[in-house]
Formats: C-alpha cells, sequence, structure tokens
C-alpha cells in the first residue's frame, strides 16, 4: 500500500519505519526542512534501539521517503495517518492545535479519495471534530474515511512493540475503511480489535491511566513497606504471580514520566470533568506521583541533615533507560529541589545530557561519566536504572564518593552486589536499608 505519515516523531517515525519494513511504501511528512534532511540521510532525530538501523535500511530499498511537501508526500496516498503530538495544554486536557494544522494541510493538497488515520493519542470525540475540518476544507467531489488506530508503543523499545504488537485497535464507523487499515497490519499476524471510533479513542486513554494508577498504587505499598519493615520487591512478586494482576508495572520507584502517563492521565480526567464523571482515582493517582518524586530529596534530608552545601551526585536524568526523552522526567523535580536547599548537583546520563541541559539547565553541573559524578559526593542518587549502573564497580564508585551513601530510586542492586562493598549505606525504595561497616 502506498502510505503517508505526518509527523516524525516517536509514534509516526516508528510507525512509518516499520511500515516500510513490513513492505509498505511509506512518505513521512514533517515542516522542519533540517529534520527532513538528517532523516533522508538515515540520521534519526531522536534515540531509539534499532530505529537508525530500519531507517537506512528501507530508504536504500526505496520504500521509504521523506518530505516538507504536502503536495508531494499526500500524492496517491490510500491511507494518511496523524501521528503528531498531542502535548498537554494549560488546563491538562490535550493539546490539539498540531492536529488540527495537519487536518488543514490534508485538506488543502489532497487531490483524491482517502482513508485518514488518527494514531495520535486524543480526547474521545476528536476524529469526529477533525473530520468536520476536513470535510469543510475539502475540494469538492473528495470524500475521506475516518479511523481511529491508537498507538501503544514504549520508548526504548518503539521497534519492537510496533511491529510485535500485543493488539492492534481500528476504530471506525465505515467498515470498509477499517477492513483497509486492518489489511495494513496483516503482515505482523497481530490481533486486531475493530471497535467505534469513540471506543477506540477511549481504550488508548483507559489503558495508560490504568498503568499509571498501577504505579501509583506499588509505589503507596512500597511507602508502606518501610512503615511495617516488608520487602516491596518480594510482594510485587507475590501479587504478580496472581494472573488476575500480573507482574508487569509493579516496580517500585520514584514515579512515572515520559510523554504519555503524566499527559494522558490528565487529559482523561479532563474528559470525566467536562463530562461531569468524578474521577477520583485519577486524581489521587497523579497526586501520588507528584509525591513521590520527593522521596529521594527527603531520605536524604532525613539522613544528612540539611542539605545546604552539600553534593550530591545523580546517575540518571531521562525518565526512563534506552530513551533520550526528558518530559516529565523525575530528574527534573529532584534538580530543581536540591538546587532550591542550595545543594551542589552533578549529574550523568549515557544518552540524555544534552536534552537535560535544555530542560534543566545550568542550575546543576553535568559529568561525563557516573565516576566523574560520584568525585568528592556526599551521597549518590540513581534516579534512572540503565544498565550501565545496574553492572558499575559499585565498590570503585564509592571509592570516589566522600561518603559512601546511596539513595536508590529504581531498586538496582540485589543484595549480593551490596555485600561485596566493604562500607555503604544503602537506602532503597520499600526495603529496609542496608548498612555495611568496615570492620
Amino acid at each position: 500500500m502506498k502510505i503517508t505519515v505526518l509527523g516524525t516523531g516517536y509514534v509516526g517515525l516508528s510507525t512509518g519505519v516499520c511500515l516500510a519494513e513490513i513492505g509498505h511504501h511509506v512518505v513521512c511528512i514533517d515542516i522542519d526542512q533540517r529534520k527532513i534532511k538528517n532523516l533522508q540521510e538515515g540520521i534519526s532525530p531522536i534515540y531509539e534501539p534499532g530505529l537508525e538501523e530500519l531507517l537506512t535500511k528501507n530508504i536504500g530499498a526505496e520504500r521509504l521517503d521523506f518530505t516538507t511537501s504536502h503536495l508531494e508526500g499526500l500524492k496517491a496516498a490510500e491511507i494518511i495517518i496523524i501521528a503528531v503530538g498531542t502535548p498537554q495544554g494549560d488546563d491538562g486536557g490535550a493539546d490539539l492545535s498540531y492536529i488540527e494544522q495537519a487536518a488543514r494541510d490534508i485538506a488543502e493538497h489532497l487531490n483524491h479519495n482517502a482513508i485518514v488515520v488518527i494514531k495520535s493519542t486524543v480526547p474521545v470525540g476528536t476524529n469526529d471534530y477533525i473530520k468536520k475540518i476536513l470535510e469543510e476544507r475539502l475540494k469538492k467531489d473528495i470524500t475521506i474515511k475516518m479511523v481511529s488506530n491508537p498507538e501503544f508503543l514504549r520508548q526504548g523499545s518503539a521497534m519492537h512493540d510496533t511491529i510485535h504488537a500485543d493488539r492492534i485497535i481500528i476504530g471506525s464507523d465505515h467498515e470498509e475503511a477499517a477492513k483497509k487499515v486492518g489489511e495494513m497490519y496483516l503482515p505482523l499476524h497481530v490481533p486486531i480489535l475493530f471497535t467505534t471510533i469513540r471506543s477506540a479513542e477511549m481504550i488508548k486513554y483507559a489503558s495508560n491511566a490504568f498503568l499509571a494508577t498501577k504505579i501509583s498504587y506499588i509505589n503507596e505499598i512500597a511507602n508502606l513497606c518501610e512503615a511495617v519493615g516488608a520487602d516491596v520487591q518480594d510482594v510485587a512478586k507475590g501479587m504478580g504471580k496472581d494472573k488476575r494482576i500480573g507482574e508487569a508495572f509493579l516496580n517500585p520507584g520514584i514515579g512515572y514520566g515520559g510523554s504519555c502517563f503524566p499527559k494522558d492521565v490528565k487529559a482523561l480526567l479532563k474528559t470525566a470533568n467536562i463530562y461531569g464523571t468524578n474521577f477520583s482515582m485519577l486524581k489521587e493517582t497523579i497526586i501520588i506521583n507528584e509525591k513521590q518524586q520527593h522521596l529521594l530529596v527527603k531520605k536524604a534530608i532525613n539522613r544528612l541533615g540539611d542539605l545546604k552545601g552539600k553534593k550530591i551526585a545523580m546517575l540518571g536524568l531521562s525518565f526512563k533507560p534506552e530513551t533520550d526523552d526528558m518530559r516529565e522526567a523525575p530528574s527534573i523535580k529532584i534538580a530543581h529541589l536540591l538546587s532550591q536547599m542550595g545543594t551542589d548537583v552533578v549529574a550523568y546520563d549515557p544518552i540524555a545530557t544534552n536534552n537535560a541541559k535544555k530542560v534543566i539547565g545550568n542550575i546543576i553541573r553535568y559529568a561525563n561519566s557516573a565516576f566523574e559524578a560520584a568525585d568528592g559526593a556526599d551521597a549518590l542518587f540513581i534516579v534512572t536504572e540503565w544498565d550501565e549502573f545496574k553492572q558499575i564497580d559499585l565498590t570503585r564508585l564509592l571509592q570516589k564518593m566522600k561518603e559512601p551513601i546511596i539513595f536508590d530510586g529504581r531498586n538496582c542492586y540485589g543484595i549480593e552486589k551490596l555485600k561485596s562493598c566493604e562500607t555503604l549505606e544503602y537506602y532503597p525504595i520499600g526495603k529496609p536499608a542496608v548498612i555495611i561497616e568496615k570492620q
């Protein structure tokens, strides 16, 4: 099939590359000329494992192209996928300005009948709204059929999640259009669920809000485990063996972040408020998450007292490993809290430092390695669970520090690795502290 994708962010680029990989001819459109030039040369604007390899492969196979021209990009497209950003607006709801502009661009340049698929995460009713914008502006005798096809990819594993999806949701009021989009995905051999448009829109928000709530729940259990002397990892493992609960998203930590969970929870809450539904669980999910992002700072104050003048090494800046995305990353709040207290913060991240500098700025310092960050530190925060940190020579790291004190926001270390250290104070999440004194 001939497919056009509007937007080359995480969703648009991952979708376009993977559709080309399974044999379709794909053109991706973006108004950023520099980004398109780099993409045409096989250079990805985002860090995503496996993406650049497939990007280069499919450009070489002439199944994938990039352009800033809507007229050129929409030519002969059977399916047009809108995958532009829908960031959080000032009122907590989704900002639809980019998707509205995408609709206007399609209407202005489309010269044939086509199926328009919205893959961006949008509030219930958006497909109907965008259809109205299109129909008001389309040239006479041109018709479009709308399909809602939400994405469920995770940053850091976007290629895998696209090609090996748990399910594909296709929502449409036109059976023929839904079937056509379903055929587009047939080479993936993934279960497809056909629904109405509004059900498809709701499935995306309901899924992300549930996962965010599950994270907040296990974080509250972790805090209770600390209070009563239990080990939250044992508790989570025991819970996860129950098939009704499952093991995924039961990893306690310092809260969720990223481009999806924070804004999607708030957008769903905004929808509930518009329709007069009191979704109190979502309100509590947000409150718990915001509180959890303060946890490492609170633990440090309890142990060290006044943090003014203290040096804290912070390992990890991105909101999760295997991505350079800083959106809603817990490191942002932690950096600001420590900076306000007069703490000297030196941070290191394997990938996200450049993006972090744009978001956090110069209120903290940035190191080129974990060992450089830890040099002379009074304590160390583990904020992102990169494999590099899990596998690090802990003894060498502690020797660099002024005090061998670790506050681990991601529970990276097992007891055997900790016991290999001569001297250590280790404060995890939802588990008893480990104190090892030099004999």
